[in-house]
């Protein structure tokens, strides 16, 4: 058994989490962190009902992360700023997936979440990501 009192524990806050992600980033390579650099990330407990409509989707609990803006491929000078693109992570669902996966390090998780929203950030898809990140297996 680890020195943690587990009687004394508590989940993670959101900004603990943040951290988390926060740190995940600082140890990117920098061919990626320059490209993240623009990226604001939020952290939330779940996703609220217009995301989940958008995704068409129903459970909260299965979307632990999301990217939201225009990938860098298609990206143009002529695009009228909208906001910046966010990548939002999913405390709650997050901590769901990583009790009923119970064989890895939070922290990884968190850092396994944000990548792959990154990678969307970066242009690729669930199929690009998949074939280099053999995340499940």
């Amino acid at each position: 058994m680890s020195g943690t009192d587990w009687a004394e524990a508590t989940p993670p806050t959101l900004e603990i989490m943040e951290e988390m992600a926060r740190g995940a980033l600082a140890a990117l390579p920098d061919t990626f962190a320059k490209g993240a650099a623009g990226i604001a990330l939020r952290v939330v407990d779940l996703a609220d009902d217009d995301m989940l409509d958008s995704l068409e989707m129903d459970d909260p609990y299965a979307l632990t992360g999301l990217y939201d803006g225009i990938p860098l491929t298609e990206k143009s000078v002529m695009d009228q700023p909208m906001g910046p693109d966010t990548i939002w992570l999913f405390r709650r669902a997050i901590l769901d997936e990583w009790i009923a996966r119970g064989d890895i390090a939070l922290g990884d998780l968190v850092a396994h979440v944000l990548v792959h929203e990154l990678a969307h950030h970066f242009g690729w898809s669930d199929a690009d990501i998949a074939r280099i990140d053999r995340w499940w297996e």
